[in-house]
């Protein structure tokens, strides 16, 4: 009586094991979520792209517009070449990276390089020295004691840096702000200085007591306002190059 009873209440169909097992795996399928993924060639390519494309064409950029200059006559493009105290200051520069650690010597040249790698690398150094000796070109004043005095300045705080303790990240923030500075005493204020009276708010305060006085000693040429634009994108390009350049070329 009771057998008969559990067999009228039991109208299920039982399904075999595998027919179990791929219902699970339908099921898994469908909720599964797929996640694309870089592949390690794309990576290297876009740090091959970014280390030997970008970085140079930034730095080369620097190197052109630091020694680029709008006449303020006819607004003509002058090209002026550096100075030599500017390829010493560049010098100073490079030898301040390697020791703040911003460039690892034996991460950029070895022997386990290729010949082509590290030509490659020397290439985007060099283009970085450039670049380094045309932005002081872009901020230090082009003659009179205006070029001595903001040189002996530049001079005083590479020299002191070479010897303090700091890290990376402290280097780019004095940079920037030693740069800032410099392109506010030329392109603001000495370039007031320097210009006529009728351009000029500043001149014409210091004009009526010491106008000879400040022909004199600021003997400058006259360059157009747009100069001022050139450096300001010159100094931006270069701190921004800085910023992507990697320490170290090993691939991990």
């Amino acid at each position: 009586m009771d057998n008969t009873r559990i067999e009228n209440e039991v109208t299920g169909d039982l399904l075999p094991a595998d027919e179990h097992e791929d219902l699970a795996v339908n099921k898994s399928a469908d909720i599964a979520v797929v996640t694309p993924r870089t592949s390690p060639a794309s990576s290297l390519s876009q740090r091959y792209f970014l280390r030997y494309i970008a970085l140079p064409f930034l730095f080369l950029s620097v190197a052109l517009f630091g020694g680029l200059r709008l006449s303020g006559l006819d607004s003509s493009f002058i090209f002026l070449r550096p100075p030599l105290l500017c390829l010493i200051f560049a010098a100073i520069m490079l030898a301040l990276f390697f020791r703040a650690g911003l460039i690892r010597m034996d991460g950029w040249f070895s022997e386990e390089f290729s010949i082509l790698k590290n030509l490659a690398n020397g290439a985007v150094l060099a283009a970085l020295f450039a670049a380094t000796t045309q932005l002081f070109n872009a901020l230090v004043p082009e003659q009179g004691l205006p070029f001595w005095v903001v040189s002996f300045c530049f001079f005083w705080t590479l020299w002191n840096n070479l010897f303090a303790e700091f890290d990376t990240k402290k280097l780019l923030r004095s940079l920037g702000g030693l740069f800032g500075l410099a392109f506010v005493v030329k392109y603001l204020v000495l370039a007031n200085l320097t210009a006529p009276a009728s351009e000029s708010w500043l001149r014409g305060i210091f004009e009526n007591p010491g106008k000879e006085a400040f022909t004199w000693a600021l003997d400058l040429p006259r360059f157009s306002a747009g100069t001022g634009y050139i450096q300001f994108f010159a100094i931006a390009f270069y701190l921004l190059g800085l910023f992507l350049l990697p320490s170290s070329t090993r691939e991990s």
